[in-house]
Formats: C-alpha cells, sequence, structure tokens
C-alpha cells in the first residue's frame, strides 16, 4: 500500500482495528482502567446501581404527587450541575473542565432524556415503562454500534434477544396498553439516553465532561420550569428526592457511566443496562419488603444469561 492511500480504520467489536479493503488488522491500545478488570466491572455495577435508583426515586416522588415533573427534572438538572462543576474543576483542574466540559448536543440529549422520563411516568406503569425505555435505549445503540462498524457474531445477536425476553418476562405482570403520549415520551427518553451514552464513549475526563452536560442541560430546565410556573408544587419530601436523584443516581453516576464507557464497546454497553431492572427489582425486595418470585429468578436467569453471552469475548 502506497504512503499515499489512505484507508478507513473500522474498530471491531473485539478491540481490534481493521483497515478497510484490506487484511490487516491491529489492536487498539487499551486505557489505563482496560488493564484492571474487576475496576471496570465495579464501576460498571455501580452505575447500574444508580440507574436503578433513578426510576424508584422518580416513581415516589411523581406518582405520590409531591412534586410536578418539571420541577422534579429541573432540580435534578440544577443540583447535579452544582455539585458536579467544584468537583470537576477540583479534580481535573479549571483549564481542564473548561476544555472538555461537554457540549450542548450532549446537554440537550440529557435534558430531553430526564425531561421525558419524568412526564412520562405520570402515565405510565412501572412496567411498560422500563419495558419501551430499554428497548428504546437498545435499538438506538444497536443502530449505532453498527454504523460504527461493530460486528455481532450469532452469540451476541442470541444474547440480546434472550436478555429482553428475560426484561418482558419480569415486566410482563405490570405491563398494560400504554396512552399514546406516555409511551411517545417514554421512547424519546429511552432514544435521548442512548445517544448521550454514545457520545460519552471513550471521552478523556468523565468528570469533567458530565459536569458540563449538566451544566448545558440545567438552563434548558429552567426555561421549562419558567413556562410552566404555574403548575409547580413541592413538598420538602419531593424536593429531597430530585435532588438526590440529582446529585447521587444522576450526577455521580453519569460520571462512573463514562468512565465505564471508555472500557466498553457501544454493544456491550447498549445489553448491560438490562441488569437495572433486576437490580430495582431486588431492591424492593432488600428495601421495600418485596416478596421474591419464581418469575424474578427466572427472568433475571434470563437477562444475565443473556448479557454473558453477548459480552463474552469472541475467539479469533
Amino acid at each position: 500500500m502506497s504512503m499515499t492511500e489512505i484507508k478507513t480504520a473500522v474498530r471491531r467489536s473485539d478491540g481490534t482495528v481493521a483497515l478497510e479493503g484490506t487484511s490487516l488488522c491491529y489492536t487498539m491500545p487499551p486505557c489505563r482502567l482496560a488493564r484492571y478488570p474487576m475496576i471496570i466491572v465495579l464501576t460498571t455495577t455501580f452505575t447500574l446501581v444508580a440507574f436503578a435508583a433513578n426510576s424508584p426515586l422518580c416513581r415516589m416522588a411523581l406518582a405520590g404527587h409531591l412534586i410536578d415533573p418539571v420541577s422534579f427534572t429541573t432540580l435534578r438538572l440544577v443540583s447535579g450541575a452544582v455539585a458536579l462543576m467544584p468537583i470537576a474543576r477540583l479534580l481535573d483542574g479549571p483549564e481542564k473542565t473548561q476544555k472538555t466540559g461537554g457540549s450542548w448536543v450532549s446537554g440537550f440529549a440529557l435534558f430531553v432524556y430526564a425531561a421525558a422520563f419524568s412526564f412520562a411516568y405520570v402515565s405510565l406503569s412501572a412496567g411498560i415503562g422500563a419495558l419501551i425505555l430499554f428497548g428504546s435505549v437498545q435499538i438506538t445503540m444497536v443502530v449505532a454500534a453498527v454504523k460504527s462498524g461493530e460486528s455481532f457474531g450469532p452469540a451476541q445477536w442470541l444474547g440480546s434477544v434472550v436478555a429482553m425476553g428475560g426484561l418482558i418476562t419480569l415486566v410482563m405482570p405490570g405491563i398494560s396498553a400504554p396512552t399514546p403520549l406516555g409511551a411517545l415520551l417514554m421512547c424519546a427518553s429511552g432514544i435521548a439516553w442512548g445517544m448521550y451514552s454514545i457520545r460519552g464513549k471513550g471521552v478523556s475526563a468523565p468528570i469533567a465532561m458530565t459536569a458540563g452536560n449538566f451544566a448545558r442541560a440545567a438552563p434548558m430546565a429552567v426555561v421549562a420550569s419558567s413556562v410552566a410556573f404555574s403548575k409547580a408544587h413541592m413538598d420538602p419530601l419531593g424536593i429531597l428526592l430530585a435532588l438526590i436523584s440529582g446529585i447521587v443516581t444522576s450526577g455521580l453516576g453519569y460520571v462512573l457511566w463514562y468512565q465505564a464507557l471508555r472500557s466498553l464497546t457501544i454493544s456491550q454497553a447498549e445489553i448491560v443496562q438490562l441488569t437495572v431492572p433486576v437490580l430495582a427489582a431486588f431492591g424492593g425486595i432488600m428495601f421495600l419488603a418485596e416478596q421474591i418470585s419464581v418469575r424474578l429468578i427466572a427472568a433475571s436467569v434470563l437477562i444475565l444469561g443473556g448479557i454473558a453471552l453477548a459480552v463474552k469475548k469472541r475467539e479469533p
């Protein structure tokens, strides 16, 4: 190949990079976290636990009419920005925070996800909400993975189908015909979250990037609150739930997610998120005295087994 001939590099799901139209391939140098698999597992696990906590926090606040959806979204995003910006400046430095501090596209995706998520849960049950949300996330990220050149083997496709079957089994008793508006909002939330996750792939400064995204999403939420001010209502408990969601399970959770994404392919990132409903269900057993069932165990086996199939590294 001449020095002037340019070939397109395509990244595969196994971590190698191939030159299009040739048989040449090489392995990309891993990020520092990739050298420590256990840290990757722990980071991803803590992130998914935070994600699992977001849904009950939102449902408790909105279903109990403790706060309106717009105010919940605004407090969630503003508190996340206020908490993360000082941390980013302290750990990453002012110059790096300013240089790598998010983007307006990611900030908009974050705002759409959070706002649509809050409004959707006003009219959707937990079961159908989870199914539409994670189904939308899966489709968005699979399409992005295919477009970016990631190849899916039979095990990955089978694992994805099995895991989605487990999700349907898990939420089936809670599925009822959704309202068209609620379904559309949750679908928009899932697509926006998928885009937000994709844009976080490979970021060099997760804290600064997340803080910047929250700082850009917060003014959008404030504008929405000013428009819907006449319908605003907030109880102390509703405010507390929104702040916990914003600072802990969203702000710090998304920092960990962007960190984990540095070591995950897009296809791996989309499939591992199917553990969130399982974690939420077991959280209900541990903290809300809900009963364990055969259906929950069977669904968990299907979801976790499907994920194991999908993320298993293929042999060359």
